[in-house]
This record gives C-alpha cells, structure tokens and sequence, in this order.
C-alpha cells in the first residue's frame, strides 16, 4: 500500500500576456489556471498512478471549482479539501520579464488556504498515508506551520516518510518563515531544493559544506537539487546521480518544478530507484514547460512516451 499526501496553498493563477508587462500597470491577461505548488505536485502524482490526496482549503467560488474538478479528474482524492464559505479561494497574478524574471502578486494569507488550521483540516486523509511532501510556500503564519507539524508527527508515527521543498520566493520569506523551514528540515527524509536554495537553511556559505550538514546535522537521506536548464543532482550519503535537461521550446516554466517534484517522489514511493526516478522527473519537468499554465502540464507516462518520441 502506498499514498501520498502533500498539504498547502491551491490557487488560481493569471497570467500577463505581453512580456515585461508591468504588473502596476494596466494590461491583459489570461487564465484563471489551477495552480499552487502543493496542489501541481500531487496533481502530477496522480498522473502517474499514485493513490493521493492533499490537505488544503478553498473558497467556495469559481476559482476553487476549477481546482476542484481539475484534481479529481487527473485522479486526486479531493476530501482533504476543505471548502470555507466565508473566504476566497487564493490568486497569483504573474508577469514573466524578457531576462526569465518573474514578478508575483499573491494573494494567499487572506484567501481560504491561508486559513487552513489544525480546527478546518481534514485530517482524515492521512490514513494509510506512506508519504508526505511540505512545501515551503505553505507556511505562511503560524496556524499553518501548527497543521504542517501535526501531519509530520502523525506520518512519522505511522512509519511514513517525509519530503521537503523549501520552494522559496522572494516575495514571501522572513525571519519566522525561515525557523518554520528549518524545524520542518529536522523531520525530512528527501530534501528537494533549487540551486538557489542550497544554503538558505545551512550555517554554511558554500554548497558543499551544506549538503555536508543536511545529512550529518538533520539526518536527510536523499537530496534532490534542482537545477533548471542544467538538469538534476541527487546526493546521498554514499553517491552522487545526475541529469542532464531534455532540451524543449519553452513556453511556460511556471509549475516545472513542481511536475519534477511530483514525478520523484511518485517514482521513489512506487519503488523506483533514484537514476529511474530522476529520468522519468526530468521528463516530466521538460514537459510542463511546453504549456501555458502552471498544472497543464502534468504527464502521464503514456504522454511522456508520445512526447520524447
């Protein structure tokens, strides 16, 4: 038996339609797309046949039905999404710059999944779980960091792993966000940070000497870097696995990411070994990109083959 559950934001994204269009000033866009990392991640888990569900809240609006009926058509269990009446369901409005920048409004800490609580949460869903995946853009108050805990303690209770994507953006880390990452670090058995994010959560500068720390200092088993146009590294303890990237027409990068992360840890749960993994996660990263929205893109393994071939 196995089951992944990912707990965090679901929103809706919208999309500027010009390049460098500023985001203060008026212009067109396109959307809404279902979105938010922890909801593209396990999205792209059920894509690859992976009994899931994911631990979430959203407004009882257009914008959460879309999510909504996205996610139970690629095949996740939508029961630990709480539907709050009084609230919104959360947005990200994005602009992307000629450079590969990106400029984000979110609206999240005040839309319904920055309300999700120990007190909303379905926690039901954590029966039978054998994996959970926190990402950092979740913790955004305390409330959250509360419920991420929680769900850690009753997995590693039951046996279960943990994986970790400090996912960071320079829009929402602080000082507080920064401890929460780091106690999350304490309880991770696959670590999974972008090449940006290698140092943020160590007391070392360099990234050897951080990678060093996260398996000596926080007990991490696998570290799966992600390192954009350049591919993937995963670390152990004992061995070193690259990637190169499949080269595609980029359209989107929104979400890839996210797809790579999915497809990992739906490969590892499934049994896979790490080069396996990472091969069929480069693949499915690759090809998020070559759609306009962040959860287009999802692969199943048959699109895969269609695709590379």
């Amino acid at each position: 038996m196995m089951k992944i559950v990912s707990l965090g934001e679901i929103v809706v994204e919208i999309m500027a339609t010009e390049i460098n269009q500023p985001l203060s000033e008026t212009g067109l866009f396109s959307g809404p797309f279902p979105s938010g990392a922890p909801a593209i991640f396990i999205d792209q888990v059920a894509k690859l046949g992976v009994d899931c569900s994911i631990i979430s809240a959203v407004g009882n609006d257009g914008f959460g039905d879309i999510n909504l009926k996205r996610l139970r058509k690629d095949g996740v269990d939508i029961e630990g999404i709480s539907v709050l009446e009084d609230e919104v369901t959360g947005s990200a409005f994005v602009t992307y710059h000629s450079n590969g920048d990106r400029d984000f409004i979110f609206n999240i800490s005040k839309a319904a999944c920055g309300h999700l609580s120990l007190e909303n949460a379905n926690l039901d869903v954590l029966s039978g779980c054998t994996h959970l995946h926190i990402m950092g853009s979740s913790l955004i108050n305390q409330n959250i960091v509360d419920l991420c805990l929680t769900t850690i303690d009753i997995v590693k209770n039951n046996q279960g792993k943990v994986s970790f994507d400090p996912n960071i953006r320079k829009e929402l880390l602080n000082d507080n966000m920064k401890a929460s990452l780091t106690k999350i670090l304490e309880s991770t058995d696959i670590y999974m940070p972008s090449e940006a994010e290698v140092t943020v959560l160590s007391s070392f500068d360099s990234d050897d000497a951080a990678i060093a720390e996260y398996f000596s200092h926080f007990k991490v088993s696998e570290i799966v870097l992600k390192q954009g146009s350049k591919g993937a590294t995963v670390f152990t303890p004992n061995s070193t696995s690259t990637i190169a990237a499949f080269l595609v027409d980029e359209i989107d990068p929104t979400g890839a990411g996210d797809c790579f992360g999915g497809a990992y840890i739906a490969c590892r749960v499934k049994g896979m070994n790490i080069d396996e993994s990472l091969s069929i996660a480069a693949q499915c990263g690759a090809r998020s990109v070559t759609f306009k929205g962040p959860m287009e893109g999802t692969s199943t393994l048959e699109e895969l083959l269609d695709f590379f071939q």
